[in-house]
């Protein structure tokens, strides 16, 4: 790769030094910097990558990319400038995300690339994309939560949205294997952060807006500016769909360029539906007129349901054969999954990690229960995250469940029992002496299933598909559908 061509888009940089290098590599990590290499100085909340230029220039790295303001020592810059070129960028994780682009040939202008932004529902709605369009004989790839697929092959994922290098890659590798489309989720970090910057997007998703992240973003304000942000990059070429009984799907469209197209179940929007019957093996719903049966459950999987046929037929797919085969899409892992198993109890085991999330789950299914039925709920909240949730999702759990055990999710490097005090301090005196607070996650779940009425429905939440607990910095293996399985199948 020659630096020139790489950084031909960066028009508001300073160069200091040759721009005809070649360039073997782009890094973030400075441990990984060899000779030839272009680093990416990043500032960042626990390590600044600008604290290490002087380390990769010693490894003979030929370029490094660092933010204006960050890095000044021009006398020391203009010594090294015989083996070392400096590109000084108002953003360095926006010039980044361009030059990453360019190494790897524009993938996103050669693949129909669709983001899916929101609070809840993006999971689910980019992997019912991508199943959806596989199964039309459309090759796709998928960039989620649970995993990176480039068509049916899959790739380990660690974030919601993969860094800018890795998502280059990755769409590099789906166009090169003959993948159409990608079905991306995009989250606030990766905004904020400028994970997206230089892709072209053909149409983006908006699902919903509820509070999370607040650790991050400070305040719901700017954690919806964010991700409006998104929606203001659109080209004029694109598709917006929002979803128009969000009181912020309005907002954050309202700045876009892109073609804007709306969804709701309440009011008159481009795309509509209604539920007929819903039961516990799925649900009978009307898109655009049709009726379709669904095995998925809960009114938050009918607005996931409509938005994927939305985007379908704005990608020109036809009516008819969309319909078809939503009919036959599953549930997504770790999202609503029923755990079979005996002791005429019924599991679910879902991701719910918000208020909201975890409102939608037990609202859907509160709504299924056969008379004298009860429903238990399983939770916990994460460590070194937004405290401000913990007593609402504690109030949640209250308000919608039969019977609570509170209990440590992703503890991270907090205290879980501080976790559990914080969730408390949303209970009266009268809930706390009825709710069950067992610390031990494996204990829980086991307490919940051991304590079962004949017949009850026990929600399993927070964890979804993650097969680790997180504890000081360790990743232990635990798997809430696993130990579902093995509980409800013993004596």
């Amino acid at each position: 790769m020659k630096l020139s061509t790489l950084i031909q888009p960066l028009l508001d940089s300073k160069i200091t030094g040759q721009v005809d290098r070649n360039i073997a590599d782009i890094c973030q990590d400075s441990r990984r910097v060899q000779e030839g290499s272009l680093f990416a100085a990043l500032p960042g909340s626990k390590t600044d990558g600008h604290l290490f230029i002087r380390d990769v220039v010693q490894k003979k790295a030929a370029a490094v990319l660092y933010q204006r303001g960050c890095f000044d020592d021009t006398a020391w810059m203009n010594a090294h400038t015989s083996t070392t070129t400096f590109i000084e960028a108002t953003d360095s994780r926006k010039a980044l995300g361009i030059i990453a682009h360019e190494a790897y040939d524009c993938p996103s202008e050669k693949i129909t690339l669709i983001g899916i932004t929101g609070t809840n529902g993006k999971t689910t709605t980019a992997t019912l994309l991508y199943t959806l369009f596989n199964q039309m004989g459309l090759k796709s790839g998928l960039l989620s939560t649970i995993a990176n697929y480039v068509g049916e092959e899959m790739e380990p994922t660690a974030l919601t949205t993969p860094d800018v290098l890795t998502i280059n890659r990755l769409l590099s590798k789906m166009v090169q294997s003959g993948c159409s489309y990608c079905f991306m989720e995009v989250s606030s970090h990766a905004i904020d952060q400028q994970r997206t910057a230089g892709l072209h997007f053909a149409g983006g998703i908006f699902t919903n807006l509820t509070h999370d992240h607040l650790d991050y973003h400070n305040t719901f304000d700017k954690y919806r500016d964010t991700k409006k942000a998104f929606f203001d990059t659109l080209p004029s070429d694109a598709f917006a769909l929002t979803n128009a009984d969000d009181r912020n799907g309005n907002i954050v469209i309202q700045n876009t360029r892109a073609r804007v197209h709306t969804y709701a179940c309440k009011q008159w929007a481009d795309f509509t539906a209604r539920v007929l019957e819903r039961t516990v093996e799925g649900m009978q719903i009307v898109i655009d007129g049709t009726e379709l049966w669904s095995p998925l459950i809960g009114m938050h999987n009918v607005y996931n349901l409509l938005s994927v046929y939305a985007c379908a037929r704005l990608l020109d797919r036809p009516a008819k054969e969309t319909l078809r085969r939503l009919s036959s899409l599953q549930t997504v892992s770790g999202r609503m999954e029923y755990v079979r198993g005996g002791n005429h109890l019924t599991a679910v085991v879902d991701y719910a990690h918000t208020p909201d999330a975890l409102k939608n789950a037990l609202t859907a299914l509160r709504e299924l229960l056969l008379p004298g039925q009860q429903l238990i709920c399983v939770v916990g909240c994460g460590g070194d995250r937004d405290r401000a949730k913990r007593p609402v999702m504690a109030q949640i759990a209250d308000t919608h469940a039969d019977v609570c055990v509170f209990t440590s999710d992703n503890p991270r490097f907090e205290n879980p029992e501080t976790i559990l005090d914080h969730m408390m301090d949303g209970l009266s005196a009268e809930s706390r002496e009825r709710c069950l607070r067992i610390t031990d996650r494996y204990q829980a779940i086991k307490t919940a299933v051991r304590t079962a009425p004949k017949g009850a429905v026990i929600l399993v939440a927070g964890k979804g598909h993650e097969t680790y607990q997180d504890i000081q910095g360790v990743k232990k293996h635990f798997d809430d559908k696993e130990i579902l399985t093995q509980l409800l199948n013993t004596g």
